[in-house]
C-alpha cells in the first residue's frame, strides 16, 4: 500500500449514517476522507452537509470510482443488497488499497436473526471478488451509527478486527483508534463470520430490551 503524508480514506456508502459518522470522526483527527457514492452530485452534497456540521471543510465528495481510485484506504458501508455490485464496480479502480467492509449480511425484514450468506461472511465475499492483491479487513460490523454520530462522544463499545494480512489489519486497528473507539485483534479473516453474526443478535437485544445501540465488550484484556 502506498504511503502518504496524509492518509487518504475513502468511505464508499459515506452518505449513510454510519458511514457518515466514521468519516467525520476520521476527519476530526486528520485523515483525509472522500464521500463515496454512486453519483458523485450526491456525494458532493453530502460532503458539504457534513462539513457544515463539522464547521470547516474537511470532507470531500466523489463518485465511488473515483474516491477508490484517490484512496489508500477504501472503507465499505453498504447495505448487503448493493455489496457484491459495489465491490465489482470499485474493483478497477482500487489500485493498491486495502479495503475495511463494514457489511453485515442482513436479510430484512428478518434483521434481528442471524443470516449467513453463501459465501459464509460479506468479507470473505468481498475477499473472493477483489482477489489476493487486494487484502480485506472486517470491522465496526458491531457498532452502532446512533453511537457514532455524535462526533465528540465516547462510544461504549469495542471493535472486532478480522483480516488475514497483519499490515491491513494493522493499519486499520489505528483507524479504529482514530474513531475513537478500542480495536480488539479477532483473528483471521475467517473469524467474521462471528463477527458479522453479532450484529442481529445486537439489533434483537435492542428490541427486546428497548435500548439504543447495544454494543460489546471484551473483558480481561488491558491492552489493544
Amino acid at each position: 500500500m502506498s504511503g502518504s503524508l496524509v492518509p487518504v480514506v475513502a468511505v464508499i456508502g459515506g452518505t449513510g449514517k454510519e458511514g457518515s459518522a466514521l468519516a467525520m470522526r476520521w476527519a476530526l483527527n486528520g485523515y483525509k476522507v472522500i464521500i463515496g457514492s454512486r453519483s458523485a452530485d450526491k456525494a458532493l452534497n453530502a460532503a458539504a452537509e457534513l462539513n457544515q456540521t463539522l464547521g470547516a471543510d474537511y470532507l470531500t465528495g466523489m463518485s465511488n470510482e473515483q474516491a477508490a481510485a484517490a484512496a489508500q484506504t477504501v472503507v465499505l458501508s453498504v447495505p448487503y443488497d448493493a455489496h457484491r455490485a459495489t465491490l465489482e464496480a470499485i474493483k478497477p479502480y482500487l489500485k493498491d488499497a486495502m479495503v475495511i467492509d463494514l457489511t453485515v449480511p442482513l436479510a430484512p425484514p428478518a434483521i434481528t436473526t442471524v443470516n449467513i450468506p453463501s459465501g459464509k461472511a460479506a468479507c470473505l465475499e468481498a475477499q473472493e471478488i477483489l482477489g489476493p492483491e487486494t487484502p480485506v479487513v472486517a470491522a465496526f460490523q458491531n457498532v452502532s451509527a446512533v453511537k457514532l454520530k455524535d462526533v465528540h462522544a465516547e462510544v461504549d463499545c469495542d471493535v472486532l478486527v478480522c483480516a488475514d494480512h497483519e499490515e491491513a489489519k494493522e493499519n486499520a486497528m489505528k483507524l479504529v483508534r482514530a474513531a475513537g473507539l478500542r480495536p480488539i485483534d479477532a483473528g483471521p479473516l475467517q473469524n467474521a463470520i462471528a463477527a458479522e453474526a453479532l450484529t442481529p443478535v445486537l439489533l434483537y437485544i435492542n428490541k427486546r430490551y428497548k435500548v439504543k445501540g447495544a454494543g460489546i465488550r471484551i473483558t480481561g484484556v488491558n491492552e489493544a
